[in-house]
């Protein structure tokens, strides 16, 4: 009794359902590619036990006596192709999810699932219930007409969104501009809009069929990185290629922008007011745009100010003569370069003018010829070395790799490792153009320090806010800086320059 139980139809179909779903629900609920597999095994497993009885779940059935069978019938279809369904869903999510973008594929995936649940639908109207699908397509498509009309603007936008996700124009996380001057970075899109995150942090929702008819610049593709160009006009007091090349070391000298590919400068003018120039060049991504222009527009001043040139004002201003004067007046109370040097550097900042005298008179002038190595790594130099033009590059040699840590411009330093803490340099020094520099030596400084041994404290208290701020030039310092007062380094200071302690 108990086999002719077991080989009824449809007891066989109940204990196979409610194995299924156990094993799929229960057991493997919480592993996705397992449940997959139980899904497949159950549809076919399903399969064979529909067609060995008989059961071809795609066609009509066949006029049935009994009414339990019937139904049985139909409810089994019912199930193939659900089933049928869940695992053609399983695979789309599955594909999307290697595709590693399940967030810009979300519209795609919604079209792909609702057409297979369509295709599903209409298979068990017509296999299972045997109504004609051709006429109850042309019986809704006057339904579908009304509807379409009543949702014209909804349709446009949900089309529109199916066009731009097959076509990516952009994706998720993408910085794009929009013709109408809108821009933001892509967070999110759906069926009706896309929604964009604006610099000024405001969420803004364009509709689709807006972005499927105007004009957008994708600044995000095809990859990350970002050009810009910075206009300056020099007046025309020297030819026009060393103006150029001094812009060209502008360039060279910039930390915020990328080497490869390589900056570039070009003269887009000239004339008796002013030699203009386009400094082209890319940052890593356009965030960092803002931070570039600022460092450039800096060492354009720099730059300028040591090579001698002036900036000139916007097309069609006049000069005017006073101001000429003045600024030769100006020029004849300088002292020099070496005072202007010092004046610029903050470590100088609390010496007295008479102390900035003895050292702009005593500091020492040098010249370094291009790819010249002017200190190697873990060198103590004995003297502080102010820039006064030209590019310096330090790099740091970590076994067999080379580390550019920094680029200096005219009015940066180096040497103050080996001068007022006693350590080598954290990098090599390399000239990466012709460089001019000016040196502060032990026997400049020293007595100083001795006529004023507070000099110590207050040039410590400088040194330790730099070291906090620039800790990738100070490799060797760290011992100085974690949780260590700027009496450490004061102390060590007056040791190096054998001043006496004071408890």
């Amino acid at each position: 009794m108990s086999i002719a139980l077991l080989g009824d139809p449809i007891v066989q179909f109940c204990i196979l359902v409610v194995v299924g779903t156990f094993v799929s629900r229960v057991m493997l609920r919480h592993q996705r590619a397992g449940r997959l597999i139980g899904q497949i095994a159950f549809f076919v497993c399903l399969t064979v036990l529909l067609l060995y009885h008989g059961i071809v779940p795609y066609e009509p059935s066949p006029p049935q006596d009994s009414v339990t069978l019937r139904t049985f019938v139909g409810f089994a279809k019912i199930v193939w192709w659900i089933n049928g369904a869940w695992v053609l869903i399983a695979f789309v999510r599955l594909f999307l999810i290697f595709e590693r973008k399940p967030r810009e594929g979300r519209l795609l995936q919604d079209l792909i699932v609702g057409i297979i649940y369509l295709g599903a639908i209409l298979s068990i109207v017509g296999d299972v219930f045997s109504v004609p699908i051709g006429t109850l397509i042309a019986t809704s498509g006057v339904f579908a007409i009304i509807l379409g009309l009543a949702l014209q603007s909804t349709l446009s936008d949900v089309f529109s969104g199916i066009a731009l996700n097959l076509g990516r124009p952009y994706t998720v996380g993408d910085w794009i501009v929009v013709d109408n001057d809108i821009q933001g970075r892509v967070v999110e899109t759906n069926w009706r809009a896309t929604y964009l995150l604006s610099g000024t942090n405001d969420l803004v929702v364009i509709p689709n069929s807006v972005l499927a008819k105007t004009r957008l610049t994708n600044l995000s593709s095809p990859d990350e990185s970002h050009g810009a160009i910075v206009t300056v006009r020099i007046q025309p007091t020297t030819q026009p290629r060393v103006v150029a090349d001094v812009m060209q070391n502008v360039l060279i000298s910039c930390n915020s922008i990328q080497k490869t590919p390589e900056p570039s400068v070009a003269i887009s003018s000239i004339d008796e007011q002013a030699i203009e120039l386009q400094l082209s060049f890319r940052v890593r991504e356009i965030s960092l745009a803002t931070a570039a222009k600022n460092e450039i527009y800096d060492l354009l001043y720099r730059h300028a100010k040591a090579a001698g040139l002036k900036l000139a004002g916007p097309p069609g201003t006049i000069t005017v003569a006073a101001e000429h004067a003045a600024e030769t007046v100006k020029e004849q109370q300088n002292p020099g370069t070496p005072w202007r040097l010092l004046n610029n550097i903050p470590l100088f900042a609390s010496l007295t003018e008479d102390e900035k005298e003895h050292l702009a008179t005593n500091m020492q002038r040098r010249t370094y010829h291009k790819d010249a190595v002017i200190a190697e790594q873990d060198a103590r130099l004995r003297a502080l070395t102010i820039v006064r033009s030209g590019v310096v590059s330090i790099t740091r040699r970590e076994g067999y790799r080379q580390i550019e840590l920094t680029r200096l411009a005219p009015g940066d330093y180096f040497g103050e490792n080996g001068l007022l803490m006693g350590t080598g340099e954290v990098g090599t020094v390399r000239a990466l153009t012709f460089v001019v520099t000016y040196e502060i030596g032990e026997d400049c400084l020293a007595p100083l320090l001795h006529d004023r041994p507070a000099l110590a404290e207050e040039l410590g208290a400088i040194m330790a806010k730099r070291i906090e701020a620039e800790q990738h030039l100070f490799a060797n310092a760290d011992m100085l800086v974690h949780g260590t007062p700027v009496s450490t380094l004061s102390s060590r200071i007056k040791h190096l320059f054998q001043l006496q302690q004071h408890d």
